[in-house]
């Protein structure tokens, strides 16, 4: 039996309706990706468009795959663009009490800062980077 027998047409298709639907684990075809799998191979899907889609928990979920053989290395970011993201980042990252730069996103929108600074919980001092001194001499 081939394994394109078990695939059915996806009503949804805004296309010809010849977009293929495979079910969680029927795709393990070595040609096809998900998005995430491209970036971990270090490449995108560089504007094809998928030739497929995997579907999990009843087709509530689901991912579009992508053949690898057309798939082009990602892009690397420019010193400007990298800027960007940084100060983004810091933006989310940064108490604005207490000024420390955590390694994750603090909650900013519930708390309104870090949650040492927020209801006394210690902050494990691992995981955050303590301010520049320039800013505790200003204070």
């Amino acid at each position: 039996m081939d394994d394109w027998d078990l695939v059915d047409v996806d009503p949804y298709d805004p296309g010809d309706g010849s977009l293929p639907v495979l079910r969680w684990r029927q795709a393990g075809y070595a040609e096809l990706a998900t998005r995430r799998q491209l970036r971990a191979m270090g490449l995108r899907p560089g504007g094809q468009e998928p030739v497929a889609r995997i579907e999990c928990r009843g087709g509530r979920r689901y991912a579009w795959l992508y053949r690898i053989d057309r798939a082009l290395p990602k892009r690397t970011p420019s010193l400007a663009q990298e800027l960007a993201l940084d100060r983004a980042m810091a933006a989310r990252q940064t108490c604005p009490a207490c000024h420390r730069r955590y390694f994750h996103c603090l909650p900013l929108r519930s708390l309104g800062s870090c949650p040492e600074c927020s209801d006394g919980t210690p902050a494990d001092p691992a995981s955050y980077i303590a301010p520049p001194a320039t800013h505790l001499l200003a204070a």
